[in-house]
């Protein structure tokens, strides 16, 4: 059995990933400082009755260098998904963005090295393409990020590719395009687009819609995003390099929205409010890069993604009245 680290392993594409390791057998670690994670999203550890050896909770921050050198001790495979992940959180904060996203992932990087870890696979954002009109996005277009979130991702990026260039760190960077399932968050300020929506749909309140609802995103479910990292541990011919994950397909805001009433079996009301400074007009994947090197394949479309988040938002609802 391999150790696996998770940064973020108590967050939503963290907690997802900690899952999927642990019913493969493996050992994870997880190192998170309760920012935005939550200990609830572990919950599952318990009912899947792993030992004790295989499974270890670090309350930590990824901006103290010592806290990571522990947390690195004996890992085989370093699986960076701890970040500020919000365009409006870094309109608003900038430094706090680049000082976890940037200084962060410098430090834990710095730590894999010191540690001997085999690979770390970093999680960034299909942000840095910005609003360029070419579509799809290809890993060798120009980034032109529009966000302080999106110049700290890339920023990551460039720390990973020159760690592995200069001092033989062995990193993969995927560029997650607009994720969503279970685990994920609505009731933040900052909550992304799919969990606010359901929430807002069942209570029964209007859909709050950006500009015109036609703004379009490559949506991506959760599970294929754990997928994609475990191929990245592995895979011999990702070292070194930016690829993409997502599904290859765009839907609109609008287009969502009318997913979630379909699938409620309900009418739901929408109120327009202005567009959102920093955000992307449209966004689309060519993950053809990802196909070739990691052997990745779209598992669940994002459709029935959304149907499998509305069931899991709804049981939260039932259990907890």
């Amino acid at each position: 059995m391999s150790l696996f680290l998770v940064t973020g392993g108590a967050g939503f594409i963290g907690s997802n990933i900690v899952e999927e390791l642990l019913n493969r057998g493996e050992r994870v670690r997880v190192m998170d400082n309760l920012c935005t994670g939550r200990r609830d999203n572990l919950a599952f550890v318990e009912r899947l009755q792993c030992p004790t050896a295989a499974f270890e909770f670090m309350e930590g921050d990824i901006r103290h260098l010592d806290t990571c050198r522990r947390a690195c001790h004996g890992v085989d495979y370093v699986l960076h998904q701890a970040a500020l992940c919000s365009v409006p959180r870094s309109m608003n904060d900038p430094s706090a963005s680049n000082d976890v996203n940037v200084c962060g992932t410098l430090t834990v990087l710095m730590a894999a090295r010191e540690a001997g870890v085999k690979r770390m696979v970093h999680a960034s954002s299909s942000s840095v393409y910005g609003n360029s009109e070419v579509l799809p996005k290809t890993e060798s277009q120009a980034p032109s990020p529009v966000s302080p979130y999106a110049v700290s991702k890339l920023a990551g990026e460039y720390y990973c590719q020159v760690f592995t260039k200069v001092f033989g760190l062995e990193t993969v960077i995927l560029r997650y395009f607009n994720v969503f399932g279970p685990r994920q968050d609505p009731s933040s300020q900052y909550a992304a687009v799919i969990p606010r929506f359901i929430q807002l749909a069942l209570d029964g309140k209007p859909l709050q819609i950006h500009g015109d609802g036609l703004q379009s995103r490559d949506f991506t479910y959760i599970s294929n995003v754990v997928d994609a990292n475990l191929q990245a541990a592995e895979a011999p011919d990702a070292i070194g390099h930016v690829i993409n994950i997502a599904c290859g397909q765009t839907s609109s805001v609008l287009q969502l929205a009318d997913a979630i009433a379909s699938t409620l079996g309900r009418k739901l009301e929408y109120h327009h409010t202005p567009a959102r400074t920093g955000d992307v007009r449209h966004s689309l994947a060519d993950i053809s890069k990802a196909q070739r090197l990691l052997g990745y394949e779209t598992h669940v479309g994002v459709f029935d993604g959304l149907r499998n988040t509305v069931t899991y938002f709804q049981n939260v609802r039932a259990r907890h009245g």
